[in-house]
């Protein structure tokens, strides 16, 4: 028995000389000050200022000042963090151009990319400085997130013409679609109705809507430059444009379904069409020669003498309680410290109660930083901008828009609108909702615990002293100065 345990616990002792030996002298070798090799498996991290003792072979990861004591044979100053993760990039990512350039531009952003050796649509890249050289914080994959009308096929008409976005050509936009549209003088775009409900925003000019519900009570208003109409699903109404400004009226029209298509909508002409005369003639109890110059197909928009002082025909069941028209052009905006806001949703235009918007002005430098709670369809009416998409999971896009431009982004999805031109960028925000929600980052980080904020993002005291400034929420906020709050 003695001789079979002396030699082996001679074994032991030299095993346990031999391995403490290059940790005790690992005091003086070690390149990272917070990491000390000892004996045994276990990873020991000690925060703060503290001292760890290690008798076996454990790797000790100190973070902030942190004296590791191994063995009792030596001590190790670790004067700087160790973090979990990479910190993130101090590369410089503003975009590198803007769409009136003279250059041509080159898929080259700092030290990464090259220079283009194959044929250029160079008005395609110009508009586009994300695209061709991203900022390196995009990462992944996320849908096009852009469409301009200008890639849209016009339908051309006598009186005007319809052009449209759906998710045939931006398939991201799966729950919100628009058209553009433009009537001469007096044209009309005929009695017809929708499946889904109907919001829109007239561009320019001047445009009466006429309209009907269930309970047969009707609706006649006129609305200018600025102005707002919504119909709910199934209310036939029309459009015909005036003539106050001498030139019609353009205006744009948001659908509450990305499948929506502007050549599927139900017209009275085309419906009337594929309806056999006797039947038309019963329902109406008059002659089938009554019928004689009804269209034998639709109308669609066609010309027609602008309306003179046009009454609304008198209902047994009076009038639509709540108005159609919605005069966004007289509310007065919202100052910001970096633009303007004006809300409207059901809280104010009443009958909206499927569709509601904000319409936002950002000046040069300054930018609006949140997430929808509901999907956001956009239209930029002036000026120039981009966005960056944070999809989840380490996927971010950044798109550049300019007057023309539709954007979308899906609900919950992390993004910022930042003005990137010498000229003050406007544009409208609509939500497939009756309310206006987001939340805005700096509120958020602003009323979430200080100590919390600073383990997620290791901010000094200074910068969380100043998320005070943010714990009413913020829409726009100017270059390098305190918030204005709505």
């Amino acid at each position: 028995m003695a001789r079979t345990f002396l030699p082996l616990l001679l074994c032991v002792l030299l095993s346990t000389t031999a391995l403490a030996a290059p940790a005790a002298s690992g005091s003086a070798a070690a390149s990272a000050p917070s990491t000390v090799q000892a004996a045994g498996t276990s990873t020991v991290e000690a925060a703060g200022t503290s001292s760890v003792e290690a008798t076996g072979t454990s790797a000790v990861a100190a973070a902030g000042t942190a004296t590791a004591e191994v063995a009792g044979a030596s001590t190790v100053e670790a004067d700087a963090p160790r973090e979990t993760v990479p910190l993130a990039s101090d590369n410089p990512n503003d975009i590198l151009w803007l769409p009136d350039t003279n250059i041509i531009p080159e898929a080259v952003r700092g030290s990464l990319g090259a220079n283009i050796l194959g044929p250029q649509n160079v008005e395609i890249d110009r508009q586009n400085a994300d695209l061709l050289a991203p900022p390196t914080t995009d990462s992944g994959s996320v849908q096009n997130a852009k469409w301009p009308f200008g890639l849209s096929h016009n339908r051309l008409q006598t009186g005007g013409w319809a052009r449209q976005q759906n998710q045939d050509v931006m398939p991201i936009a799966n729950s919100m679609a628009g058209v553009n549209m433009r009537l001469e003088p007096g044209a009309i775009r005929e009695l017809h109705w929708h499946k889904t409900a109907e919001w829109a925003y007239m561009i320019s000019g001047s445009a009466q809507v006429t309209a009907i519900n269930a309970d047969g009570q009707n609706f006649i208003g006129n609305v200018r430059q600025g102005d707002l109409w919504y119909f709910p699903p199934g209310i036939p109404h029309s459009i015909q444009a005036t003539n106050e400004t001498g030139e019609g009226t353009e205006f744009l029209l948001v659908f509450d379904d990305g499948a929506f298509s502007e050549d599927s909508t139900f017209l009275l002409t085309d419906w009337l069409a594929h309806v056999p005369k006797e039947v038309i003639a019963k329902n109406f109890q008059t002659s089938i020669s009554a019928f004689d110059h009804i269209p034998a197909q639709q109308l669609y928009i066609f010309p027609n003498p602008p309306p003179e002082n046009q009454a609304v025909p008198k209902s047994p069941q009076g009038t639509i309680p709540n108005p159609f028209t919605f005069a966004l052009s007289q509310v007065t905006a919202t100052p910001l410290s970096g633009g303007t806001v004006k809300i409207v949703d059901s809280t104010t235009f009443t009958a909206a109660t499927a569709i509601s918007a904000a319409e936002i002005t950002v000046e040069p430098g300054a930018m609006r930083f949140w997430h929808p709670t509901q999907d956001e369809w956009s239209f930029f009416i002036s000026g120039q901008g981009r966005v960056t998409l944070f999809a989840s999971s380490g996927n971010a896009r950044t798109f550049d828009y300019e007057a023309g431009d539709v954007g979308f982004v899906p609900a919950s999805f992390g993004h910022f609108v930042e003005n990137t031109g010498n000229t003050t960028l406007h544009f409208l925000e609509i939500f497939n909702s009756g309310r206006v929600q987001d939340i805005s980052l700096s509120q958020w980080l602003a009323l979430t615990p200080p100590d919390l904020v600073k383990a997620h993002l290791q901010l000094s005291d200074d910068t969380l002293k100043k998320l005070t400034d943010f714990r009413t929420k913020s829409i726009v906020v100017g270059p390098g100065s305190k918030s204005s709050s709505s």
